[in-house]
């Protein structure tokens, strides 16, 4: 019988959700989902003097706002801090470990006298006689335990992304796997040895994470096999760089999720966007989540570096728009407005929709794309926008326009003025320009604005006619 596959996320509750933890995040949640796994949460929050409840609040917004749902309770690393415990003195009991009674000052020196000689950093404590060690406990003398790292050969990886990847044990060092400790009192588990207990424990099959993790699992992977515990699948991910190839930094954009959402990028189009920055499946750039789910294989997984590119997220955002229903985007747009809205102007924003949609990259762009909608009248129409109103001939076009579209017109159908307004123009011997320039220049005073008949349209009737009579007024 095939084991389930499990998941799991794990950041740091230090600070928002990072665009390459949201893509870590993402990776996880589809490989789980296609194989009708589990996708857990864990926050690694040892380190207690950098937690922060606010992080970890933004952390599990930002997820839900991109529609990763997790399959049990957040894990909190803190909280199994004396299993931790309990497997590293299980690990000493095994001779896997010992104590270490250096203090930090003889430890700084011990490391730079050993990368001096190009040596490997190495405790006098792993070997010390029993009676040293018995004397130090009677003492009192405070010491960590390190893990007994094996001296000779290698350790080797087969890592889903990354390939065989090996490691020289000379290089890997006897880490601290619990700190602090006096007497019989256990001190405090750090990060490698906590990992690999929460995640042995919480049943993960595949660690999926970002490849400066790589050394990590090396030494991970000792600590599972002393223990006689099954390594998980190990798939390290390359990390994302900026545009220019150098890594990541705030200079190349935002970076954290709620940065984006502010900007009005769509969460799903963020998704599309972070799946295809360093994973594949032929050339298509737009995949739906439910497609995404089915497709989605570790050998898929780049083994170069991604670049961000907010260009191409704005792209596939404007598609990701241009998809969404009408209703659905008015409401997501509204809150972007620059000012409060009554219902009238709010009324005619939700008609706008379908043909403000193709004007817009994200979701702040409404502003300044239904900036026409909430002019108040009269409307300030001066400088260039004013000129098609003080042509010769412009008032006597407005005049028998606004009685032609107070008699009849199809203030219902937006598709049904353009016929409207060109037999208009025809029935009076002039071009189109010649009526469409003064009667935009009216209704808009020169800002953006799709084209006349569906601008009439959104505007309704009452307010079209208002700001036409308005402008045939001032002039």
């Amino acid at each position: 019988m095939t084991e389930p596959v499990v998941t799991r996320f794990a950041p740091s509750p230090t600070g928002f959700l990072h665009i390459g933890g949201a893509r870590t995040a993402l990776f996880n949640w589809l490989y789980a989902r296609r194989h009708g796994g589990k996708f857990l949460l864990r926050i690694e929050d040892t380190d207690r003097a950098r937690h922060d409840e606010a992080a970890v609040a933004a952390i599990l917004d930002g997820l839900e706002w991109l529609g990763l749902d997790w399959d049990a309770a957040p894990a909190s690393q803190f909280a199994s801090r004396d299993r931790h415990r309990a497997v590293a003195l299980d690990l000493l009991e095994k001779g896997a470990a010992y104590r270490c009674f250096m203090t930090p000052e003889e430890t700084d020196a011990a490391r730079e006298a050993a990368r001096a000689e190009s040596q490997r950093f190495e405790s006098p404590w792993r070997e010390a006689p029993a009676a040293d060690i018995e004397a130090k406990l009677a003492a009192g003398a405070p010491f960590a335990i390190r893990f007994r790292a094996p001296k000779d050969g290698r350790t080797d990886l087969a890592d889903a992304v990354q390939g065989d990847v090996s490691f020289p044990n000379q290089a890997l060092d006897d880490l601290v796997i619990l700190r602090g400790g006096t007497g019989d009192a256990p001190g405090d588990p750090t990060y490698n040895l906590a990992v690999v207990v929460d995640d042995h424990d919480m049943g993960v099959t595949h660690v999926i994470r970002g490849d400066d993790h790589l050394n990590n699992a090396a030494r991970q992977s000792q600590i599972y096999d002393a223990l006689g515990w099954p390594r998980p699948v190990f798939a390290h991910v390359p990390l994302i760089h900026g545009s220019d190839g150098a890594k990541l930094s705030k200079r190349h954009g935002a970076l954290g999720v709620e940065a984006y959402r502010d900007q009005g990028v769509l969460p799903e189009a963020l998704a599309n966007y972070l799946l295809r920055l360093g994973w594949s499946s032929g050339d298509r750039e737009i995949i739906p989540r439910e497609e995404a789910i089915g497709l989605f294989d570790l050998g898929g997984i780049n083994k170069a570096p991604a670049r961000l590119d907010l260009d191409k997220l704005v792209s596939v955002n404007a598609q990701y728009l241009r998809a969404t229903p009408d209703e659905d985007l008015f409401a997501l747009a509204t809150p972007f407005l620059n000012e409060a809205a009554d219902e009238a102007r709010l009324g005619a924003l939700r008609r706008a929709m379908p043909f403000l949609k193709d004007r817009m990259t994200t979701l702040a762009d409404v502003a300044d794309a239904a900036a026409f909608i909430f002019l108040e009248r009269p409307l300030d129409i001066s400088g260039k926008a004013a000129k098609p109103l003080k042509k010769e001939g412009a008032s006597k076009v407005l005049s028998e326009l606004i009685e032609a579209l107070s008699a009849d017109a199809p203030w219902g159908d937006p598709a049904a003025f353009d016929a409207v307004l060109k037999a208009f123009a025809e029935a009076r011997g002039v071009g189109f320009g010649q009526v469409g320039a003064p009667a935009r220049a009216a209704l808009t005073a020169g800002r953006p604005s799709p084209s006349l008949g569906e601008t009439l349209y959104i505007l309704g009737e009452n307010e079209a006619l208002g700001r036409l009579q308005d402008a045939l007024n001032d002039n």
